[in-house]
């Protein structure tokens, strides 16, 4: 009998988790680098999820979410991106956001129109955790109300 913890199960949420955090990375990635899609998410598939790079070893995520995620934001985007711009503050263009910011709003919202099985309060506060890992100042309260004002339109209700 092996008494390695390592060795039990990641659960499902938190394979969604990481699949998430991976698709805002990926998503970076391709709006920086300007990366295609089948590219990317063939890398991530291949060499990022759950597996190790430089010494550090990447959370097993759900692929299929993670495809989704990613393929579904660069297939809406031009329904997504308007959305977004409408919830920023009067004088804030989408293009004047942090890219990371970005991504992270696009596979936030992407969840909040298609993914009406996930409680909207599951997705914001996943988003709003993932911006807390890359920012420590305004950004996660802008990525919490602007997911919430989006919600709140789109499903008729908000975090609760």
């Amino acid at each position: 009998m092996n008494d390695d913890k390592t060795e039990r199960p990641v659960k499902t949420a938190n394979q969604r988790g990481a699949a998430r955090l991976a698709a805002v990375q990926a998503l970076y990635q391709m709006d920086v680098g300007g990366t295609g899609v089948l590219e990317i998410v063939a890398e991530y598939e291949a060499y990022r999820l759950g597996q190790e790079i430089d010494g550090a070893t990447y959370l097993k995520a759900d692929a299929a979410w993670f495809r989704s995620i990613v393929s579904g934001v660069v297939r809406d985007q031009v329904r997504l991106d308007p959305l977004i711009a409408a919830a920023l503050q009067d004088d804030w263009a989408l293009s004047r956001l942090d890219s990371t910011v970005r991504a992270i709003l696009r596979a936030g919202v992407f969840e909040i129109t298609d993914r009406k099985d996930v409680p909207v309060a599951v997705i914001v506060t996943e988003y709003v955790e993932i911006a807390q890992a890359f920012f420590d100042d305004d950004e996660p309260k802008l990525v919490n109300a602007v997911l919430d004002r989006i919600a709140k339109q789109v499903r008729g209700e908000a975090k609760k």
